[in-house]
């Protein structure tokens, strides 16, 4: 037994206090990161309800523009991935955040279509390695079996920051301030907390566990050591470098599983306020009470999340809750198409129901990579699948817009990226060999009493 306090902790209850105390610190600052990065990343698609028409860009043009970004993140993720385990992760997210930021703001002046390409490209340099030094940062704080709960703690910005970000962005549009319109105001105010956080994430995170002062010695000592064995314990299975987690033949099925996926996601994400202007005009919305609606649309999908990340967890599977996600948003995403016509309220049920299934996959997907690999080589090998699989977050929007121009629809383009949705989660069924779960009840038992 170990005494805290003069209360005696059995491991059991040493694990609550610890994890609790971790996740009040990391989570709720990485998740406020995360929004903004997110905000920062997808209010493109708010801009283009003003932006397009004033800079006179077509539907292509914005769709490269959009996912050019995921080029330039593409090119510097895993060099960003490697310099963060040199540097540490606490600097690397702080630099990454000053950098975004300040290209963020120089988006509110493009005027032409290359000026947007070249500032959609390097905001996706500055922000390549953003995400997965978080997942490597939280890995080294939490024991395998949490991993899916504390990825889902912070990635549920990602809904988050729309359900916020689609009211906000439609207010700030509605901004004329200087003779600068509201899509300009939009990236300049949405980019400056990403300027701030920057700064604070400097001083507030630790680079490793051993530094960090707000845990007690015990607390310190069990994280440290159960932590060390679990390390141990997937080494035997699987000791991969950097390098060799490059190579291996389960992240690189992961990387392309995640590629359709990102294909299918971003595809939906990017164009949704210019698919729901349908929703404004049928019913004669206001844009901003459409924003409301958008962000209602995310706050289901947070929920999702959610559930979802804790019925992995307790069920220790991870493989099958991403296919069952990926298969409902795929179906519900190619019948929300086709029922836009006739009843566009129904349409949008199924609309959310493919948002819900599409993010409700992450926390189990992110969960498995950490579940067979350590430290410079799980950095590596989630680097590697964050950029081949956001590669899909550069092809989707583009092809949607490319069809939509063609076809003078959405109904091709929606049912293109369903079928993606598909296929990706046909690689994650079929063709993965990892499970994803965490190490055996026993062993951890075991480990934990010699602690």
């Amino acid at each position: 037994m170990v005494t805290q306090g003069g209360i005696i902790l059995d491991p059991l209850n040493l694990e609550r206090s610890t994890t609790k105390k971790v996740t009040l610190r990391l989570i709720p600052f990485l998740f406020l990161c995360f929004t903004i990065s997110i905000l920062d990343r997808v209010n493109i698609g708010f801009a283009a309800l003003q932006m397009n028409e004033d800079l006179g860009f077509s539907n292509a043009v914005f769709g490269l523009g959009a996912g050019i970004f995921f080029l330039g993140y593409f090119l510097l993720e895993v060099p960003g991935s490697a310099m963060m385990t040199k540097v540490g992760a606490r600097k690397w997210i702080s630099r990454i955040m000053v950098t975004w930021a300040v290209i963020a703001i120089l988006m509110a002046f493009v005027q032409t279509p290359w000026q947007f390409y070249t500032a959609r490209f390097l905001l996706g340099i500055a922000e390549a390695s953003f995400y997965p030094c978080m997942v490597f940062y939280l890995s080294g704080f939490y024991q395998t079996k949490h991993h899916a709960k504390a990825i889902a703690g912070f990635m549920i910005a990602i809904p988050g920051a729309n359900a916020i970000g689609s009211p906000l962005s439609t207010y700030l549009l509605g901004i004329d301030w200087l003779n600068m319109a509201g899509w300009q105001w939009l990236f300049i105010l949405e980019a400056i907390p990403a300027l701030i956080l920057g700064i604070v994430c400097f001083f507030y995170l630790d680079d490793k566990l051993e530094d960090v002062k707000w845990l007690t010695n015990e607390e310190k000592k069990w994280l440290i050591d159960i932590t060390t064995k679990e390390k141990l314990e997937k080494q035997e299975a699987k000791h991969y470098t950097f390098g060799q987690a490059l190579k291996d033949r389960d992240v690189l099925t992961l990387s392309l599983g995640y590629f359709f996926w990102m294909v299918g996601y971003y595809g939906i994400v990017m164009f949704l306020p210019t698919i729901s202007e349908g929703l404004s005009e049928t019913t004669s919305l206001s844009t901003h009470a459409m924003g409301w609606i958008l962000g209602l649309m995310y706050v289901c999908a947070m929920v999702t999340m959610i559930l979802v990340s804790n019925h992995s967890d307790k069920k220790n599977e991870r493989r099958f809750h991403v296919v069952a996600c990926l298969v409902t948003s795929g179906v519900a995403l190619i019948i929300s198409s086709y029922v836009a016509d006739t009843n566009i309220v129904l349409s949008f049920v199924f609309l959310t129901i493919s948002l819900c299934g599409a993010f409700g996959a992450y926390s189990p997907f992110w969960a498995i990579p950490p579940s067979f690999l350590t430290e410079a080589a799980a950095a590596g090998a989630i680097a590697l699948i964050n950029s081949i699989g956001n590669l899909g977050g550069f092809f989707g929007p583009y092809i949607v817009g490319y069809i939509k121009d063609m076809t003078g629809s959405f109904n091709a383009s929606m049912t293109f990226l369903g079928i993606s949705m598909f296929v990706g989660s046909f690689i994650v069924a079929f063709l993965l060999k990892q499970s994803g779960k965490a190490i055996k009840k026993g062993t951890v038992d075991k480990l934990e009493k010699t602690s």
